[in-house]
């Protein structure tokens, strides 16, 4: 029987979330992280900056790769919630993990989830993203703080996890539901397939 996927992934990245979600694609993969600089201009676009981001994910793995290892497909991903136009990133305490809840509890904002994936043999990339739309049920002040302490959102871009005790707090979603967890699989299973790995 052929196998399809004779190259390894290379998830360059610590997200237990996005490890579980490519281990269920049944394929090869390891795990290195990344270490880029995750600063981003205030001027960029919400798909600016989840594409440079995970662009700059895969190509620091990629210049820390081995000749042994140069055989693999890098792939970075990076997401961010956008409320109103502002950007929310992972907060820094269960204070701000309330503010955020609570700025977006009753209404839609847009989570984007940036995608890369880079040949270890030769260097090239190719880029793309995924924007999802969820919508929150109201929230009293008590659930607000309720959800903050249990600390699952503390180390998630808008303070909450979607496939986690916050999914009691979300009311739908538009869009991709794996986008929102942290890597949209539909397009990794699409981009992968462009440098010849098939996981079906």
């Amino acid at each position: 029987m052929e196998t399809k996927h004779l190259r390894r992934v290379i998830l360059a990245s610590t997200s237990p979330r996005r490890r579980e979600l490519v281990a269920s694609l049944q394929i090869p993969f390891d795990v290195v992280p990344s270490h880029a600089d995750e600063s981003t201009p205030d001027t960029w676009s919400p798909e600016q900056i989840v594409m440079e981001l995970a662009a700059r994910k895969a190509n620091a793995v990629y210049n820390t790769l081995t000749e042994t290892s140069k055989d693999g497909v890098i792939v970075g991903s990076d997401t961010i919630v956008v409320r109103d136009g502002v950007v929310l990133g992972k907060p820094r305490d269960e204070q701000e993990a309330a503010a955020m809840l609570s700025s977006l509890q009753g209404r839609s904002h847009t989570v984007y989830t940036g995608v890369a994936c880079q040949d270890g043999l030769t260097g090239n990339m190719k880029v793309d993203y995924r924007s999802t739309v969820v919508t929150m049920k109201a929230l009293t002040e008590d659930e607000v703080w309720a959800y903050a302490r249990s600390g699952e959102g503390l180390d998630k871009a808008g303070a909450y996890a979607i496939q986690g005790l916050g999914a009691t707090i979300v009311t739908g979603i538009e869009g991709c539901y794996f986008n929102v967890v942290g890597l949209p699989l539909s397009l990794l299973v699409d981009m992968l397939a462009e440098f010849d790995i098939h996981v079906l």
